[in-house]
């Protein structure tokens, strides 16, 4: 037989906002041009200062956990303009947001109160109880199980015929995990109105991109799955939030999958519990925060007129008093009862877990002080 070509595919590129904070004006008019799919000025100025929020909201968690008030903490800097332009794209309460641990400014957006996430990270549970209404999944910090719940969510709203569409996101390390490729196969077979939205951060905790995996991009790994696939600057809060809002629509019409990989940077350590000095060049980390999405973001920003260094100073104020009071309430709530976390699990509750909850014990004496004796009564018989 003769030799053909049984598969042949192209992936895109998508810059708008260049490194320099001007737009291409063959693919955008400033301001928007009355196409939905780019933003206008006031949606730009809006997302920066909620990127000054969410600066330092990350800089107050690392203090916080520094200072023994809270647990482990995963820095959202850098990769503000992947979680904002795609929170914007999806449609705050009817689209579903299924975050891993870097989407805060997704979250925020979509109704999650800042508290919640800071006492999820300080350990209370209480942080992942959202308030009705808010379609938002808690945070997942095992790697890659929320793409599952994504997919099922998707698959759900397309049964119930609902106008839904599911955004789930993740790290270019998870792609390397099960659940991807099954999540994946599942949604792309059952033609699910889902976005997997991988922020490819070049480092899956310690191992770089290149050693995780062998793909030369991650998008591609889409296409083995038959989804729609678009690499994307994610420092370019335009180029994310077009991917974003024209995956949403080609799903809401039947168009099934997308997969976007956007290329961004972690610019602190992986978690507080990291000391990323240990294994990345420097040289790279320096080069990357020329990168900053805050800083091409505020040069568009003042190429238009809408910004100067009296409203930086301004909006850096005002997000230190707004973030000094959602950590006065963080610190401010009551103590959780001890036994809720046995409430939730069963039905009805297991013998040996009622006494676990009473006694607050888990090893027999504990549950049975009276058991102190016995050793002695038997010696004396």
């Amino acid at each position: 037989m003769p030799i053909s070509t049984a598969y042949t595919a192209k992936i895109t590129h998508l810059q708008i906002l260049k490194e320099d904070g001007t737009l291409d004006t063959a693919l955008a008019q400033p301001g928007g041009g009355g196409d939905p799919s780019i933003l206008t000025d006031e949606q730009v100025l809006f997302a920066y200062t909620k990127m000054i929020e969410c600066r330092n909201l990350d800089e107050t968690a690392f203090k916080l956990q520094r200072s023994g008030r809270m647990h482990t903490y995963p820095q959202n800097k850098g990769q503000e303009a992947c979680a904002l332009g795609s929170g914007l794209a999806m449609r705050v309460g009817t689209d579903w947001i299924v975050p891993c641990y870097r989407e805060n400014a997704a979250m925020f957006l979509h109704g999650v109160p800042m508290t919640h996430v800071l006492l999820h990270w300080a350990g209370d549970e209480r942080g992942n109880h959202f308030p009705p209404g808010v379609q938002v999944t808690p945070i997942a910090v095992p790697i890659g199980t929320q793409m599952l719940h994504a997919t099922g969510i998707a698959w759900a709203a397309k049964l119930q015929k609902k106008d839904q569409v599911v955004c789930t996101y993740f790290g270019d390390g998870a792609t390397s995990e099960g659940d991807f490729h099954e999540a994946m196969n599942f949604a792309t077979v059952m033609n699910v109105p889902c976005i997997f939205f991988c922020q490819n951060n070049q480092w899956a905790i310690s191992v770089p991109r290149e050693q995780q995996t062998a793909s030369e991009t991650i998008a591609q790994k889409g296409l083995a799955y038959g989804a729609t696939v678009q690499q994307v600057d994610g420092n370019d809060i335009f180029a994310v939030y077009k991917a974003v809002y024209d995956a949403r629509e080609r799903a809401r019409q039947g168009g099934g999958v997308t997969m976007i990989e956007a290329i961004t940077y972690r610019l602190g350590d992986h978690t507080t519990a990291d000391d990323a000095r240990r294994y990345r060049d420097q040289n790279e980390v320096e080069a990357w925060k020329a990168k900053d999405p805050m800083i091409r973001t505020r040069k568009y920003l003042e190429s238009r007129g809408l910004w100067n260094d009296a409203l930086q100073k301004e909006h850096e104020e005002k997000a230190e008093v707004t973030i000094k009071g959602i950590v006065d309430q963080v610190l401010s709530w009551p103590d959780p009862d001890k036994s809720e976390m046995f409430d939730s699990m069963y039905a009805t509750t297991p013998a040996y877990l009622v006494k676990q909850r009473d006694t607050m014990q888990t090893h027999s004496l504990g549950q049975n002080p009276a058991q102190a004796g016995l050793k002695q009564a038997e010696l004396a018989k």
